[in-house]
């Protein structure tokens, strides 16, 4: 553990979740209900390892399990109301019926299998009642463990499906009655029971248990103790931190939100105490947690979806690896401006009072053995499902080696619990994201997008590719990762597929302007979660996180422009030079936008060097000689023109010294 004193309390963090992470909102339950929603969480993990362990039942059985266990518990933890989140608070009588008619919509399918194969494509008897309710509790489920813009979202494109007559334009469709709607959506596997609720009852609920399993062994914060040992020392060594510990939190975490609580509580105070602004401290951890989601091997979960989307053979290792290379330069762009701007006020690292024992520190590396045995079991071939299991015994296993990482039975319990309760969530995300889905499937909706925005690109890559930046953006704003990929590459992404960008290159594109919504203001969810702990204006705070984040706004036009950047049909030499010049492209592009190199920049130097940059970035010979030309002059003119100087180090840096 470091000598720094200012972590956050763990009430306090569980505060700020409860007021920017709907997920985190449930009651505090007391007495018997307690227990029974332990065993039903418990049960629902059993269960799920049971279908993993000796495989999943048919399509529509493991999807309407998972389901109807996913409903009824979101509906006895999550309250109505918001301002009872959080709280002690008792099941309310109509709760208790929501959650045993979720228990109905759940065996419904189980029970009824025999029948309804018998009758494909019609409705007899209560099907349209269970169907139809399956959807409106879906959408309230929804509501509660995920919050508002996805509900509405789905809201709006059933609204589609059945005026499709009176829509204007190239958007209007013949519509879909209500019966047919409801068929759609419960009694096919186009709709609420579609491939993203395929993917959650599968292999997304494995790896949070994994996950789950993984915290209880205090990874989280050996994350943090790791991060201070590498980088703490060095020059505005808490915001690189920051960055690092993300980093790390992102390969277990599935919220970008979530990650900036856990790890933020610690490394905020931190930078300020040494001198950042409080804009700028809650921006740096923001931008580094939102990265989280587009860091292997978990992605936010959305790794898996997108393997089953883009199908061909693409598999999930393909995925995770073709999405490594561009998660390094994201976050080696964001390592890079915090670095010029420690130099640009003049910070210190911290002490050596400040620091962990390095030395204690090391001692507890065997407990990144999982992560690193779960991309080795996949690299060697280990489908997903049981490389997730073989990681949660290797995690178990690990954590024997030392008394205080050890879990014993009562840890292995509660590490079912919680991996069932983080999986909620995403569950109800999953199916609503389903509805969305199977309307665009049934209406057409995704390719008359694509064309509308080849459309008014008038047929041009380059502005497709930023009509689709939009489209993702405004998307992605508020919705969870998963739900957040499943929206963007239904109705952004058919677009540059159609002007003959790769599949994979596509949907990674919409992928990452999916995720940083969270960090683009006017929502900004994890921006404001990160000023929340800062006491900064949360606005400057996402204006901020966006500027620091200016990677992830450029890297994705990088590999749809070069393929190359994703391992894709590629030499290994050409590789390394691709990453060369990307790297080098973000180092100089970073030094722009601070305003800060070797010595102050001349506003002149700022635009030369941010057009030197993309001049590296974009993949062209003749363009990455005249950036390299242009970088080593922009480097010379460093150290022969003196006009501005490094500042001197701040005297009283145990302040928060606005400078």
């Amino acid at each position: 553990m470091s000598h720094f004193d200012g972590t956050l309390s763990q009430e306090k963090q569980q505060e700020l979740l409860e007021k920017f992470d709907p997920e985190s909102g449930t009651r505090k339950l007391r007495g018997m209900f307690h227990w029974i929603v332990f065993a039903i969480l418990l049960a629902f993990s059993l269960f799920q390892l049971y279908t993993g362990v000796f495989g999943v039942l048919t399509a529509q059985l493991q999807r309407t399990i998972h389901l109807g266990f996913a409903l009824a518990l979101i509906f006895l933890l999550f309250p109505a109301r918001k301002k009872n989140r959080g709280k002690v608070h008792k099941v309310a009588w109509y709760d208790i019926i929501l959650a045993l008619i979720s228990v109905i919509i759940g065996a419904y399918w189980p029970v009824m299998i025999d029948t309804l194969v018998l009758r494909p494509g019609t409705l007899a008897g209560l099907d349209f009642y269970v169907g139809l309710a399956a959807i409106i509790l879906v959408l309230e489920a929804t509501r509660r463990a995920v919050g508002l813009p996805i509900t509405i979202i789905a809201l709006v494109f059933i609204g589609y499906a059945l005026f499709g007559p009176y829509m204007p334009g190239f958007i209007a469709h013949r519509g879909l009655d209500l019966e047919r709607l409801v068929q759609t959506m419960f009694f096919t596997t186009e709709g609420i029971l579609g491939t993203p609720l395929a993917v959650s009852s599968t292999f997304i609920f494995l790896f949070l248990l994994f996950g789950s399993f993984l915290v209880k062994t205090g990874v989280g914060q050996y994350f943090n103790d790791l991060a201070v040992a590498v980088a703490g020392r060095s020059i505005g060594g808490p915001a690189k931190v920051a960055v690092f510990s993300s980093a790390l939190q992102g390969t277990i975490s599935g919220s970008s939100v979530a990650n900036v609580v856990t790890s933020g509580s610690f490394t905020i105070p931190m930078m300020k105490k040494l001198g950042y602004k409080k804009e700028f401290a809650g921006a740096v951890e923001a931008a580094a947690s939102t990265g989280g989601q587009l860091m292997p091997p978990v992605m936010g979960a959305a790794a898996f979806l997108m393997a089953e989307f883009i199908g061909g053979g693409i598999t999930y290792w393909d995925i995770a690896k073709a999405a490594a290379i561009p998660a390094v330069l994201y976050f080696a762009g964001i390592w890079i401006m915090t670095h010029f701007e420690a130099k640009r006020i003049g910070l210190r690292g911290l002490t050596k009072e400040e620091m962990p024992n390095r030395k204690e520190v090391l001692k507890k590396i065997y407990l990144l053995i999982p992560i690193l045995a779960i991309v080795v079991l996949m690299m060697t071939g280990t489908s997903v499902m049981m490389a997730a299991l073989w990681s949660i015994v290797i995690t178990v296993l690990v954590s024997a080696i030392k008394k205080e990482t050890r879990i014993g039975l009562i840890g292995i319990i509660e590490a079912l619990v919680d991996g069932a309760r983080s999986a909620l969530g995403v569950a109800a995300a999953t199916a609503c994201a389903g509805i969305i889905v199977g309307v665009v499937t049934k209406t057409g909706l995704g390719l008359k997008m694509a064309n509308g925005l080849i459309d008014l690109a008038h047929g041009y890559l380059l502005p497709t590719l930023i009509l689709t930046m939009v489209t993702s953006l405004i998307l992605g704003m508020g919705s969870p990762t998963t739900a957040n990929y499943v929206i963007t590459s239904t109705i952004a992404a058919p677009a540059i597929i159609l002007l003959g960008v790769p599949d994979l290159s596509a949907h990674l594109f919409v992928f990452y302007f999916g995720i940083i919504a969270d960090i683009t203001p006017p929502v900004a969810l994890a921006a404001f979660a990160a000023s929340a702990i800062s006491g900064g204006e949360p606005f400057r705070t996402g204006v901020n996180s966006s500027k620091l984040a200016i990677a992830a706004f450029i890297i994705p036009y990088m590999f749809v422009l070069s393929p190359e950047l994703l391992m894709i049909n590629t030499t290994w030499y050409y590789l390394i030079w691709v990453v060369f010049t990307a790297f080098i492209g973000m180092l100089i592009i970073g030094a722009g936008v601070m305003g800060f190199w070797y010595r102050k920049l001349h506003w002149i130097e700022r635009i030369l060097a941010i057009g030197t940059g993309l001049s590296l970035i974009y993949p062209e010979k003749i363009s990455d000689i005249i950036g390299l030309v242009l970088f080593v002059g922009l480097l010379a003119l460093q150290f022969i023109y003196k006009g501005g100087q490094t500042p001197k180090i701040e005297k009283d840096q145990g302040k928060n010294v606005e400078a």
